[in-house]
């Protein structure tokens, strides 16, 4: 009875202490998992929802009359976005049409004269005179064209004095209102694509060898719980060297120190979304975390 007691003391001091070290071993176990994973598996916090932003300029200049749209609104490719006044263009249009008027008669006549002169003997007129009178003839017509072009351009202009949205989304930073002076090539407004969205994540350089394009990707943006499902499109090849910068001479301007901590440079990856679900408000420059299935 006694020996079985002792037996029973030892069994159950044997069976703590190994449930104790089962339980540190188990918890070692995990601890390493969720390091490896955390440093060395491909996935990131620092993720950037972007997209594709159209800068909107005018490509003719003058007074901005109407503005139809206000800022956020979304539209449709071909709706329009504001007008300019187009009293210049249609009377410069008048003018251009007369000029190549003008010169279709010159250029007729000229025609007319050359066919006569063709005709006529060298003991009439010179060979000298036929061929001024043919080049003439030519010139005309090429001035005739010339004439015709600029009709077609002042009509292109005058086209352009309406101002649509060349692509579907979002109208974006609106600084244009009626009254305004429209010049040539300055944006007035920023138009969000909305088929454009995509994604940014930005790795730690030694988790590059683990990515590759095609790869599965889950996206989830900040403060939301929708998972997005995508895959990587392409890897960037070069990022800047803020350590090495060119002076003005072009020369290497190399730092003296060296920090003996090193921080992983971040590699940005583009990420395609192959669905965004309805519903869904996506604005770039959103935050989200990327982890990437190889």
């Amino acid at each position: 009875m006694q020996t079985q007691r002792i037996w029973m003391k030892v069994t159950t001091g044997v069976l703590r202490v190994g449930i104790t070290l089962g339980i540190a071993v188990a918890a070692g176990w995990l601890a390493y998992t969720l390091w490896v994973r955390y440093t060395d598996y491909p996935w990131t916090r620092d993720g950037r929802v972007r997209a594709d932003v159209v800068n909107i300029a005018p490509d003719v200049a003058g007074l901005v009359t109407t503005v139809p749209v206000h800022d956020n609104q979304y539209v449709h490719q071909g709706d329009v976005l504001f007008r300019i006044d187009p009293l210049h263009y249609a009377h410069a249009l008048a003018e251009a049409k007369a000029v190549a008027q003008q010169r279709k008669s010159l250029w007729e006549m000229k025609q007319q004269q050359a066919l006569r002169r063709a005709h006529l003997d060298d003991e009439v007129i010179s060979r000298e005179n036929r061929e001024d009178t043919d080049l003439g003839a030519l010139a005309a017509k090429a001035e005739y064209e010339a004439a015709l072009a600029q009709v077609e351009k002042i009509k292109l202009d005058l086209e352009r004095t309406v101002v649509r949205s060349p692509v579907d989304g979002w109208v974006s930073n609106l600084l244009v209102r009626p009254g305004d002076f429209a010049q040539v090539g300055a944006a007035k407004l920023a138009v969000i694509d909305q088929h454009s969205f995509w994604v940014y994540g930005y790795f730690e350089e030694h988790k590059l060898s683990m990515i590759k394009p095609g790869d599965a990707a889950d996206v989830q943006l900040l403060g939301s719980h929708t998972t997005l499902k995508g895959h990587v499109e392409s890897i960037a090849h070069g990022i800047t060297d803020r350590d090495n910068p060119t002076d003005v001479r072009l020369l290497a301007n190399v730092n003296p120190t060296f920090n003996w901590v090193r921080l992983a440079q971040r590699i940005p990856v583009r990420i395609r979304l192959d669905q965004i679900p309805a519903g869904l408000t996506l604005v770039a420059g959103m935050t989200c975390s990327v982890v990437i299935n190889p």
